[in-house]
């Protein structure tokens, strides 16, 4: 066995060598001159960036199950690559980060992506210059950003110069949020500038194996004291659970895939539409699906209490029963969603019974004003579906500030301008109701299913209009309880056990009283009744025929509105 050490190397001993000719094909060769130096000097510039790199580098980015930029972009598109800014100098200033404009299916996209193999990608004055310029461009052409992070952040022999790239950067993608969607995907480690600068963007994608934050796990240990991993202290995990994140997936690829899926249900800016993609599935394709969920649900032992998944109504509402959730792993009794319905794209915002209740707590108030200013800024029409009890009572969310959340939430939807259409399926109780998209607060339609609870309160509410019956009901327990007592002793049961009988047959007597009054109490005022007679619900619709109400009538507010920048006044949003 040889102890020779092999060194790796990119280049094939069998190829001949590539020779760039700059002269037309078929022309007579003559001497060469300036021209060629310079045509040739053009070349290695041109190539500089990629053909720099050592093997060692590229290697070592392949170890750590990486790839590298040009990889990462050949992912995102078959289409050769325009890049722009080629501005490099001597020691590779502004090399460590690649700007161009891809095709993606025929659509124009703005990609930016540090090249870890270079200065460990790490930012300069001129990688911060010519990434702002990249963003102003894709806002003023109106085309979408792909950005695709791994960097160490700011290069430290360029002392402040790399502080500025990262401001002048910072600048520049705030200006153009709103503007044109952004999509940034996490890889590698990013820390400070290079976490603040993708979490600008709409939307954050990381894959596993991957940190970033505002510092890594040694500042916090100098600082702190406190060891942790970069998985417990800015890992998908932590990130997907607070909304940092608004995607995990397991690697580079499904990360650059998810990013290519959520980009075909987006516009390319304020001024426009998501596209519009013709579907075979018809719009009047009976949903059967959810009335045997439904059914089965109801009439089992819980009757109207039993949860189900809401996400099983979406896919059977949506083309082909495709849709695309955002922030899956956050507050799962809400689900925030992209769909198709009759080939246009449409935002869900579901209460999900499954998961507490659905009722809205602090993370759900905010994931859903998160999705609806999104819907809203890039003219995305929205569907609300609504079943939950409330607001999450408790001093845990008192004290993380439910009633901000809320009104965050609230806020969001009063604002929205897009076509949007409340459907009840079930539970729609007090301020959750008031406060999830009705009429008051902006609705264009209001439907129900026969299965919708509408009501100030849930069973409780028994206690307030049934008071006077329930005060006589509990009252009559203590005389039934005396008198069931003497009845037993005077058969001659020992007093102490009379007693307790007594007491255990007054309490059966009050629990079915009280039961009856709960049914009462939901026949008469837990339904669509009285908000239908109201005008607060403009009509019933069946569950085998959701998808065809909510398919004609979203094309009819459609048909008639008009998309374009936001006008009216941007409210604060926490």
């Amino acid at each position: 066995m040889s102890n020779t050490f092999i060194q790796p190397s990119l280049k094939n001993p069998f190829d001949a060598g590539e020779k760039v000719e700059f002269n037309i094909p078929g022309e007579i060769s003559r001497a060469t001159g300036g021209y060629e130096e310079a045509m040739q000097a053009g070349y290695d510039l041109i190539q500089r960036p990629v053909k720099s790199v050592s093997i060692d580098q590229i290697e070592k980015q392949h170890f750590k199950k990486r790839m590298t930029v040009w990889e990462r972009i050949r992912v995102l598109t078959e289409e050769e690559p325009n890049i722009l800014f080629q501005n490099w100098g001597k020691n590779l200033d502004g090399a460590s980060l690649v700007t161009g404009i891809l095709n993606i299916h025929g659509r124009d996209v703005a990609v930016y992506g540090h090249d870890f193999t270079v200065r460990a990608g790490s930012m300069d004055a001129t990688n911060g210059n010519k990434l702002a310029r990249l963003f102003y461009m894709a806002g003023e052409k109106g085309i979408p950003v792909i950005g695709m992070n791994d960097s160490a952040g700011a290069f430290v022999p360029a002392g402040v110069g790399g502080l500025d790239g990262y401001a002048e950067a910072f600048t520049a993608l705030r200006k153009i949020s709103g503007v044109v969607p952004s999509i940034m995907c996490m890889f590698g480690f990013n820390a400070g500038g290079g976490s603040y600068l993708p979490r600008q963007g709409s939307f954050v994608i990381q894959p596993k194996d991957t940190f970033f934050g505002l510092t890594g796990p040694g500042v916090v240990k100098s600082v702190l004291g406190e060891d942790v991993t970069p998985e417990d202290l800015g890992g998908p995990k932590v990130h997907g659970q607070s909304g940092v994140a608004d995607l995990t997936v397991e690697d580079e690829v499904g990360a650059l895939r998810t990013a290519l899926q959520l980009l075909n249900y987006i516009p390319d800016n304020n001024s426009v539409m998501a596209r519009h993609q013709e579907t075979s599935d018809p719009l009047d394709r009976k949903t059967w699906e959810i009335n045997t969920l439904l059914k089965k649900a109801f009439n089992s032992p819980t009757g109207f209490n039993t949860p189900f998944d809401v996400s099983i109504i979406i896919q059977q509402i949506c083309d082909h029963g495709d849709y695309f959730e955002m922030q899956r792993d956050r507050a799962r009794n809400v689900v925030t969603a992209f769909g198709r319905l009759g080939g246009n794209v449409v935002g869900f915002v579901a209460n999900n019974s499954a998961v507490d209740s659905g009722q809205i707590d602090c993370d759900a108030a905010y994931k859903i004003a998160r999705f609806n200013r999104f819907c809203n800024i890039y003219n995305i029409p929205m569907i609300f579906m609504e079943d939950t009890t409330g607001f999450l009572p408790g001093r845990e969310q008192e004290a993380r500030g439910i009633v901000q959340a809320g009104r965050a939430m609230l806020d969001s939807i009063v604002d929205i301008r897009t076509p949007r259409i409340l459907l009840i399926l079930r539970n729609a109780y007090g301020g959750a109701y008031a406060s999830y998209n009705n009429y008051p607060t902006g609705a264009d339609l209001v439907l129900a299913l026969p299965t919708t609870r509408l009501a100030v309160m849930g069973p409780a509410g028994k206690e307030f209009v049934y008071k006077d019956e329930l005060r006589k009901i509990r009252n009559a327990v203590i005389e039934r309880v005396k008198r069931g007592t003497q009845e037993r002793v005077e058969a001659g049961v020992k007093p102490e056990l009379a007693k307790l009988d007594a007491e255990k047959e007054a309490a059966d007597w009050l629990k079915a009283e009280e039961a009856l009054l709960n049914t009462r109490y939901e026949k008469e005022l837990m339904n669509p009744k009285e908000a239908l007679s109201l005008g607060s619900i403009s009509s019933l619709v069946m569950p085998t025929d959701l998808r065809k109400v909510l398919g004609e009538n979203m094309n009819f507010f459609l048909r008639h509105y008009k998309p374009g920048p936001m006008q009216s006044v941007q409210r604060e949003f926490h």
